[in-house]
C-alpha cells in the first residue's frame, strides 16, 4: 500500500540554524539572546512598584539598537503540587517536581515543624497553574523587519543581509548585557542569561527548545508528532488554538500598569494585579502568552508621518476625511 502521508523533518521547517555562545542563530542570520525571568510574587507588588517596573522596562528597551525585536513569553501550565521529600515515611508522599521560577515545597522530616508538614500535606497533589517566564532579544535587519509573505530571497542580490557583520553582532550583545543590568538593578525583575545547554538541552535534561516543541515544562519531555491541518494544529494529544491581539478595536480604551482585583480587594485596601492578568494568570487553562515589541527607526517613521500629513493637507479641500486623517497622523507623530 502506497504511503500518501505528507511528512517533513522538523529541522527543514524550523528557522533555527545553530546555538553558539549563548545565542540562537536563525537561518536568516538573526541573533537572539534568551533569558529566564523571575518576577515578583503574586499580590505582593504595590502600585508604585508596578510603575517602577514599567519604567525599568522602558529604560531597558531604549538601549537596544534599531530593528530589534523583544519577546516576553509567559508559560502557564496546569500541574499538581508536589513537595520535595526527604523523609517519605514521615511525610506520606513521594516524588519531586522542579518548578521553574516558583518556590519549591519541602518536607524535611524531623527538621520541619508540625505546621510546615501539615502545610505541605494540605497542598499535596492540589492542582495549580505553574508559571515560567522567558525573554528573547533579537537583532534583525530593516529588510527582515518589513518582510511580507510574498517576499523571496530571489528578489535580492545577497542571501545574507549586508547589515550582518561582526561589529553589528558585538554591539547588539553589548546592548543585551546592558539591558540585563538595567532590569536586575531595578530590584523587581531578575534576568538570567540561558546557556547553550539550557537552550538545546543535554542527554539527561531537555532544553528550552525541546520543551517548546512539546508544550511542556517537565524535565522528562518527550518529542511528539506535530500535525498542522485546516481543522487545527495539534502537538501530541494537545490541541492548539491561536489568538492574536493586534487590532486597536480589540484592546481596552484605557491602559494602566496595574488593575484592581475585586475579589480580594476591600474598601480600605487594594489587591493589585498586572493589567494583562486576564490573559495571563486569570486564564485557567494551559496557555502561552507572547508579548512582542518591534523597535523600528523612529526618525524615519516620523518623516513618513510628516509626509503623509502634508499629502492629506493638500487634499483636505477635496474630502473631509483627508482633513480628519491629517489631524490623526499629526497626533500619532507627536
Amino acid at each position: 500500500m502506497r504511503n500518501v502521508m505528507k511528512a517533513s523533518t522538523l529541522e527543514s521547517k524550523f528557522p533555527l540554524l545553530a546555538v553558539e555562545g549563548g545565542c540562537i542563530i536563525s537561518k536568516d542570520a538573526d541573533i537572539t539572546a534568551a533569558f529566564r525571568v523571575e518576577l515578583p510574587e503574586l499580590f505582593t507588588v504595590t502600585g508604585a512598584e508596578y510603575e517602577a517596573m514599567h519604567a525599568a522596562w522602558c529604560k531597558a528597551v531604549k538601549v537596544l539598537p534599531e530593528y530589534s525585536v523583544v519577546l516576553k513569553q509567559d508559560w502557564f501550565i496546569r500541574e499538581r503540587y508536589r513537595p520535595e521529600v526527604t523523609n517519605e515515611a514521615e511525610a506520606g508522599v513521594s516524588g519531586s517536581v522542579r518548578q521553574e521560577g516558583k518556590r519549591r515545597g519541602q518536607i524535611c522530616g524531623e527538621q520541619a515543624s508540625f505546621l510546615s508538614r501539615s502545610y505541605e500535606r494540605h497542598f499535596n497533589e492540589r492542582p495549580f497553574l505553574n508559571h515560567a517566564c522567558f525573554l528573547y532579544l533579537t537583532k534583525t535587519t530593516k529588510e527582515r523587519a518589513r518582510m511580507q509573505s510574498d517576499f523571496s530571497t530571489l528578489c535580492r542580490g545577497n542571501i545574507i543581509p549586508k547589515e550582518v557583520n561582526p561589529d553589528t553582532a558585538r554591539a547588539f550583545l553589548e546592548s543585551a548585557d546592558q539591558f540585563e543590568r538595567i532590569m536586575n538593578d531595578s530590584g523587581l525583575v531578575t534576568l538570567t542569561r540561558l546557556t547553550d545547554e539550557e537552550i538545546t538541552g543535554t542527554p539527561d535534561c531537555p532544553g528550552l527548545i525541546e520543551k517548546y516543541f512539546s508544550l511542556s515544562l517537565d524535565d522528562t519531555t518527550v518529542l511528539q508528532d506535530m500535525e498542522l491541518k485546516a481543522e487545527g494544529f495539534r502537538v501530541g494529544n494537545k490541541h492548539v488554538c491561536l489568538h492574536t491581539l493586534s487590532d486597536t478595536d480589540d484592546l481596552p480604551g484605557r491602559v494602566s500598569t496595574e488593575s484592581r482585583y475585586e475579589r480580594l480587594s476591600t474598601d480600605r485596601s487594594d489587591c493589585l494585579l498586572s493589567f494583562a492578568a486576564p490573559v495571563g494568570l486569570l486564564l485557567a487553562c494551559d496557555h502561552i502568552y507572547n508579548q512582542w515589541l518591534f523597535l523600528d527607526d523612529s526618525a524615519e517613521n516620523l518623516r513618513r508621518f510628516e509626509k503623509s500629513a502634508r499629502n492629506m493637507h493638500s487634499l483636505a479641500r477635496y474630502s473631509r476625511s483627508n482633513q480628519i486623517n491629517k489631524e490623526w497622523v499629526r497626533y500619532v507623530a507627536v
